[in-house]
């Protein structure tokens, strides 16, 4: 097994099941029946796409599955960004997390359908039918929000305030990472920023909210299994029902 490419299919499989579980919690609790069932069809697909990708790590580790890779490992073997688990919060800071991400796996996908792997190219070429939506629907909000009432201005500025420390990660390449994409395996995530930075502004920019300044501190160590508190205790719920009945069939 190349532990590298094996890394890195888990990292992209715990942003999107991580994320997705996230966005579940939202259920029953949207803001209308519509904005609730829009949340929850985002989070399935975000757990569908993290299925595809575990189902294909756990084709290169003997006595491996899909449940095995996300219900019994423990928070410092999980390999997602920080943004992904960081709390719900308000709705706007929801909205502005699943706007940063989106635009982030959009950018991704895209030159994933470039790499020499074929079964990534062909699970980002599925995810990214989806992913399009996911930025549309998000942008669409964030444009609501910060074009909206004070009240909903200030909250996107202190949501944009409050995650923008965890977006510098996505750009900085993980040792597994680094390894792959002299070989084309891996994304040079490196190389995406100007491209996400310019899909996030034009839609900032519509809804009149304004970006950090450049050079802002940001936080990283989720790649390489360094997570907040709130990993441990999202997995807490999330893999209970596993831990408490192992192998259980339902």
């Amino acid at each position: 097994m190349n532990q590298d490419r094996f890394d890195y299919i888990l990292h992209l499989a715990d942003n999107a099941l991580i994320t997705g579980h996230r966005l579940s919690e939202w259920t029953g609790h949207g803001p209308s029946v519509e904005q609730d069932i829009a949340m929850s069809n985002i989070a399935l697909d975000l757990v569908g796409q993290s299925r595809n990708l575990y189902q294909y790590a756990a084709s290169m580790k003997e006595g491996a599955t899909e449940d095995t890779l996300a219900y019994l490992r423990d928070a410092r073997e999980f390999k997602n960004l920080l943004i992904a688990e960081t709390g719900n919060g308000d709705w706007a800071k929801t909205i502005t997390r699943l706007f940063f991400f989106s635009a982030y796996q959009s950018c991704l996908y895209e030159h994933m359908r470039s790499l020499r792997d074929e079964m990534l190219r062909a699970i980002a070429e599925k995810s990214l039918k989806e992913v399009t939506y996911h930025v549309r629907w998000s942008g669409d909000w964030v444009i609501r929000l910060g074009d909206g009432t004070p009240e909903s201005r200030s909250r996107m500025e202190k949501a944009i305030d409050a995650l923008w420390p965890l977006t510098g990660e996505m750009f900085e390449p993980a040792p597994y990472e680094k390894a792959l994409i002299p070989s084309q395996l891996a994304v040079d995530v490196a190389a995406l920023k100007q491209e996400w930075m310019h899909k996030i502004t034009g839609v900032l920019d519509n809804a009149g909210c304004r970006l950090p300044a450049p050079g802002s501190w940001m936080q990283s160590g989720g790649k390489t299994g360094i997570h907040t508190e709130a990993l441990g205790l999202l997995l807490a719920e999330m893999q209970f029902l596993q831990r408490a009945y192992p192998g259980c069939n339902w």
